[in-house]
């Protein structure tokens, strides 16, 4: 053994996530730290400009210094140990810690709150019939849009951020200009039951956003031309009610349904590619690692966040969007997460394979809503049983559970750079999770009642919830 003072090293070498390594093997001290760990890497990867990342040891995170790592991990360090490295978000989102505005207006419960993929625009759908849209700059009410005799149970911005599309209790869908608030065409009717989920075809695959798929209570999942307000396709299978639809980025259109499967058609003409079976109940919820992506579009929040280009070039910025769409799955894919009332999670490789990759266990109750950050590297699960659950994105291994709230949790939705998440639950407040600390940051409470929506800006500025007292609640830094 060396002596107290020799400090004991470490032969390493730096591989990235898919597993080619990056520059030579390195002898390391054990006391290394994170931020040298960085800068040796910003070295060996010729970074001009200083670049943030994690640094795994098989599966444990290097938090403080390599020596801590390997006591948690016991390895054969005669040998060469890699140390994985994962590149992080530039820009930093930094956490919400406040309510700016308390925005009344709706007469009854908000549904649906929802930020346009420029973060430009806020929505939000309502049981009083309405759609609203907010001015986020002056946090004032901005349009109110009358056209639905039921409730709205649920609205969709297209990838172009020029329209909003939502769908209401009677089963029909009306697009919105949110400019001037008013109906764009004639009133989209076909469903017999009403509307579960509305989902467009993706920015890359057509930058024109015409396209959009909903389901429904009636077991039905239709296509819709939006400029021409006609029914391009009717897609039948399902034996019971639709809950969600979701139209991925690879051509194909993934459907949940309470006859516990989900479905995987193919986009262009409806024809069944696979059924994914394994739950024992209702089907609640889906996410794609590439939902963050296909929601933003064209739209670079470095980059425009002040300015229009990406509605001027339509060519560059369909070309960024694939681009973008393809780092996030060239690794592994399209994966597709489901929730159901049988308290379990399913990992899924949907474009390959019928069987699931895994099955997430462990929430005691129903799983209300599931998402995948907008890396793509984690799943978070909200339940009933008042907890979040934090799942790896890759081998969906469970992480952590998140416990705060005192009621069910309805929903997360993660900051864009995914560092933190804000969670909507029964108890009437919102709660800000640190995803490095895996802890609490920030009780955000300020609602009168159940919190049934939330929803984070593309550009990470601010958060918009809503719920049962009707309320619409903006937070920021």
């Amino acid at each position: 053994m060396s002596s107290e003072t020799e400090i004991q090293r470490l032969l390493c070498r730096f591989v990235s996530e898919n597993g080619d390594p990056a520059g030579d093997m390195l002898d390391l001290p054990l006391n290394c730290t994170l931020d040298q760990l960085t800068l040796i890497c910003n070295a060996i990867l010729h970074q001009e400009e200083p670049v943030p990342y994690r640094f795994y040891i098989k599966e444990d995170e290097i938090t403080s210094t390599l020596q801590k790592t390997l006591e948690l991990a016991p390895l054969n360090t005669e040998g060469i140990v890699d140390i994985i490295y994962q590149e992080q978000a530039v820009f930093k989102v930094r956490p919400v810690t406040r309510c700016t505005a308390s925005m009344p207006g709706h007469a009854e419960a908000v549904i649906s709150v929802s930020f346009s993929p420029d973060g430009k625009h806020l929505a939000s759908g309502s049981g009083d019939t309405t759609v609203r849209f907010w001015d986020v700059n002056t946090q004032t009410p901005y349009q109110t849009c009358k056209g639905h005799k039921n409730w709205v149970l649920c609205i969709s911005w297209s990838p172009d951020s020029s329209k909003l599309a939502s769908a209401c209790k009677d089963g029909k869908i009306i697009m919105w200009d949110p400019k001037t608030g008013n109906q764009i065409g004639r009133t989209m009717a076909g469903h017999k039951q009403w509307i579960t989920a509305l989902s467009w075809e993706p920015y890359h695959k057509n930058p024109e956003c015409r396209l959009l798929a909903s389901s429904s209570k009636d077991g039905d999942i239709k296509i819709w031309d939006s400029v021409l307000c006609t029914t391009v396709l009717t897609i039948s299978g399902h034996t019971k009610c639709v809950t969600v639809v979701k139209w991925g980025g690879m051509g194909l259109i993934y459907s949940a349904s309470q006859d516990r499967t989900i479905k995987v058609w193919r986009a262009t003409d409806g024809v069944l590619c696979r059924t994914l079976e394994g739950h024992a109940h209702w089907v609640n919820t889906l996410a794609l690692n590439t939902d963050y992506i296909l929601k933003i579009g064209g739209f670079d929040p470095v980059k425009d966040s002040n300015k229009d280009t990406f509605m001027t070039d339509k060519k560059k910025s369909q070309a960024f969007a694939l681009q973008r769409f393809k780092e996030v799955t060239e690794p592994i894919g399209e994966r597709l997460v489901s929730g159901s009332d049988d308290f379990t999670l399913f990992l899924w490789d949907p474009e390959k394979d019928k069987k699931p990759l895994a099955r997430l266990t462990g929430h005691q109750q129903l799983v209300n809503d599931v998402k995948f950050s907008p890396d793509g590297r984690i799943v978070a699960s909200a339940s009933f049983d008042k907890s979040i659950k934090l799942w790896d994105a890759k081998t969906g291994k469970f992480l952590t559970t998140l416990r705060g709230h005192v009621q069910a949790v309805y929903m997360v939705a993660f900051s864009a750079d995914s560092r933190l998440m804000v969670s909507g639950s029964a108890d009437s407040t919102l709660k800000l999770w640190n995803l490095k600390t895996r802890k609490l940051e920030i009780d955000l409470p300020g609602h009168a009642d159940e919190v049934f929506a939330v929803d984070w800006s593309t550009d990470g500025l601010r958060v918009a919830s809503g719920g049962k007292d009707k309320v619409l609640r903006l937070w920021q830094n």
